[in-house]
Formats: structure tokens, sequence, C-alpha cells
């Protein structure tokens, strides 16, 4: 009888746990509908032409994303090239190499980060880190590096590079503590194998502890990608918000997060309003493919990534 009563109490407990994952699932569905109703309107009329268009004119009512899908792109991307590293470094330092009171101190200082409001990140940006940029950072990159393309161009302070580097600072957090706690849940025992075997503390780190984690550092890494793609106030403080694409850094852009947040206030006319919602729409559709790519990414690095594997080539 008491088997039977514990029974049943797993089993009420097992389906009430399934509604929650399925709610989860219907909230996601449910604004994805929410979103393609509301653009339909732009869906129809200007059809795939939106995602590869760079005319963004409510006078005219024509509209076209790629502006903001590249401006979106290069900054995520060249903010993920600024944090890795970064982000990586800290988290191995942390882990391996900082004494304990140190590591509490950065540690909490690195949390405090992923805490702060992006309005405040945007705040910093205008009045300490656009100055820096105009007076010192893109001088500096104009006059050594100014025969790439990357780096030419008007020094406004603002644009595309000051706006990857205030998402650089935001995402970075994440790096880290992802990383950190990777890092941190390699069995001992693994390590130990690879001192046995003759190797130095940066080749046990190398070949052991950074193969081991690499798929839960990937996964930090994306999750801060994500971060990056959705992040609205900071970018729009200081990206120029100008609807125009450009091979230079130093030029003011738009991304797909900042628009929405800029116009649509603004949005007088029904296909004004549809073509933002689309603009919504493209903005849950990259962070989806971003999300599906990191976990196939994942997926198979879990496969090919053995310790066994790691410590035969130290």
């Amino acid at each position: 009888m008491t088997m039977a009563r514990q029974d049943i109490g797993d089993i009420c407990f097992k389906r009430a746990l399934m509604v929650f994952p399925y709610l989860v699932l219907l909230i996601v569905a449910g604004i994805l509908l929410k979103l393609v109703i509301a653009s339909w309107d732009s869906i129809l009329k200007f059809g795939f032409s939106f995602l590869y268009t760079s005319t963004w004119d409510p006078v005219v009512e024509q509209f076209g994303a790629l502006p903001f899908i590249f401006g979106t792109l290069v900054t995520s991307l060249v903010a993920l090239l600024i944090a890795i590293p970064i982000g990586l470094g800290t988290a191995i330092y942390l882990a391996e190499y900082a004494p304990r009171r140190i590591y509490r101190t950065v540690a909490m200082m690195i949390d405090l980060l992923a805490a702060i409001p992006s309005v405040i990140y945007g705040l910093w940006g205008i009045f300490v880190l656009v100055p820096l940029m105009r007076s010192h950072i893109q001088p500096f990159l104009g006059k050594y590096f100014g025969f790439l393309p990357f780096f030419q161009g008007p020094n406004y302070g603002i644009g595309l590079l000051a706006a990857s580097i205030i998402l650089a600072v935001m995402i970075i957090p994440f790096i880290t503590a992802v990383a950190r706690e990777v890092i941190a849940a390699v069995p001992p025992v693994y390590k130990e194998a690879a001192y046995a075997m003759g190797a130095t503390r940066w080749e046990a780190i190398k070949t052991i502890i950074l193969s081991y984690g690499k798929p839960g550092i990937i996964g930090g890494i994306i999750l801060a990608l994500g971060r990056a793609i959705g992040e609205t106030m900071a970018v729009t403080m200081v990206i120029g918000n100008n609807v125009k694409i450009s091979s230079s850094l130093f030029s003011s852009g738009y991304t797909l997060a900042s628009v929405i947040a800029n116009e649509f206030a603004e949005a007088a006319t029904k296909i004004y309003t549809s073509s933002l919602m689309e603009i919504g729409l493209v903005l849950l559709l990259v962070s989806m493919v971003v999300n599906i790519l990191a976990r196939v990414l994942i997926w198979s690095v879990t496969e090919k990534t053995s310790p066994q594997a790691a410590l035969k080539g130290v």
C-alpha cells in the first residue's frame, strides 16, 4: 500500500513538472506568433527584400533591414573579439593562479559588472568612453592602422567601435563567470595525471583543462553573444544611430534593437509599425539561429573531445 502511494506520488509529481517545459515552449511560440501577425503587412509588401535592401525611409514608406542586421552583427562580433581573450584569461587566472583573497575580490567585482543596468553603461559610454575614443583611441588607430579600411573616416568618438567596446565590457562577466566555473569543475585527477606525465602548468591548462571544459566555455561565449545581439540602451547611446553600411568601425551605425527603441514611438503609419515589428521578428530569429548553431557546435565538440584524448597529447 505504501509503495502504491509512492508510485502515485511520483507519477503526479512527474506530470506536474512536465507542464513547465511545455509552458516555456508555449511562451516562445506565442511571442513568435504575435510578431509574425504584427509584421504581416510588412512581410507581404516587402517580402525577402526586407532583409537585403538598405533603404529606410518612413516618408515614402520604403523599409529595408540590412543596415540594422549589419550593425548588429558587426558590433556583436567585434565585442566578442575583444571580450573572449579578456574573459577567458581572467577565468584561467582566477581558477588556477589567483590567491584566495584576490579570487574573492575579483570574482565579486566581475559579478557586479553583470548586474549593472545597461543605461548606466550607456552613460559611462557617453561621458567617459566617447571622449576617450575621440581624443586618444581613434587617433591612435587611425595613425598606425589607418591603411586598413576598418580604421578610416572621421573621428567623432561615437560609432560602431564605441558600441562594440561597450558590449565587450557588458559580456565579459558572462564569459568569465561560466569559464571560471567550468575550469573549476575539471576533476583534479586529470590535472594530476598531466603533471605526472611531465606537463607544465600551462600545458596542463591548454591540453587538459581547456579541452575538458571546451563545451562549457563555448556555451558561455554563445550566451554572451546572445546578450550582445539583444542589447539596446547602451548601444543606442553611443552607436550614432545612422542608417548606413560602412566598412569603417569609426562610422556611426544602427542595430536591430536600437532602431526599435528609437523609432517605435514615432511610427505613425501602419506599414511603419509593421516594419518595426518585423525588425523585432528578425532579431528573435537571429537569436534563435545563434542558439541553435551553438547547441550543434557544443554537441560536435563534446563528441570529439575527451580527457583521455587530451592526455595523449601531453
